[in-house]
């Protein structure tokens, strides 16, 4: 497994236009330093306490994204660096993120996480909900975070035409969601899916393994 291969073959496959989030949980400092000497900026994180560990180790310009589920509770710890979080799955979360950032004087950027997929162990919004907190936003709650978009998660399946569906119906909620205020980020697919997500209309992809190879647990 060579992560310099991979990342070149990642890159290869993604139009101009798209971002590419490596996510980089579970792998040491000195992989994301590899990654990253090869021209990449912008990482994902699932986790608060591992993003903590690894934030003062690397350069201070990665744009960092918390990309997993994210506890109030754990917010106050990544607002003074964060640059986006893309798991805002609550009102109650977004209002915390927007608490936080102000008292850094900072304006986070986040995505809204809409719930598509079938599985019940997936987080995100209800398409409703997430409406709903979209407009509450434009009417000028949580006034130091910036919706730039949205993101999700198709089902874990082998099913392409159903993980299609699932990307589909958040690309027709990004589109709604647009005509209200300008957004710039659709978020979906990851190492397994995310050429169907392009397809569908993605233009940023989220990808860890195919990247930096499955993690050894066992060291």
């Amino acid at each position: 497994m060579d992560i310099k291969e991979n990342y070149t073959a990642i890159k290869n496959q993604l139009p101009a236009d798209v971002q590419l989030v490596a996510v980089s949980k579970t792998h040491p400092v000195e992989a994301v330093q590899e990654v990253y000497d090869l021209g990449q900026k912008v990482f994902g994180e699932n986790k608060v306490q591992e993003l903590m560990e690894k934030h003062p180790l690397l350069p201070q310009d990665i744009q960092w994204h918390l990309i997993g589920h994210l506890q109030t509770n754990k917010v106050k710890y990544i607002a003074p660096f964060i640059d986006t979080i893309q798991s805002v799955d609550s009102e109650k979360l977004l209002a915390e993120i927007s608490k936080e950032a102000g008292k850094c004087s900072r304006t986070v950027k986040v995505l809204l996480q809409v719930k598509i997929a079938a599985e019940e162990s997936k987080f995100g919004l209800e398409i409703q909900d997430a409406k709903t907190l979209f407009q509450q936003y434009i009417d000028g709650e949580f006034p130091n975070v910036e919706i730039k978009g949205l993101m999700g998660m198709a089902t874990f399946t082998d099913d392409e035409d159903q993980i299609k569906r699932e990307f589909l119906i958040l690309k027709q909620l990004f589109d709604e969601l647009n005509q209200l205020k300008s957004l710039e980020t659709l978020s979906m697919g990851m190492s397994d899916d995310f050429p169907t997500a392009i397809e569908c209309g993605a233009n940023s992809v989220r990808v860890g393994s195919a990247i930096f190879g499955r993690r050894d647990y066992s060291k």
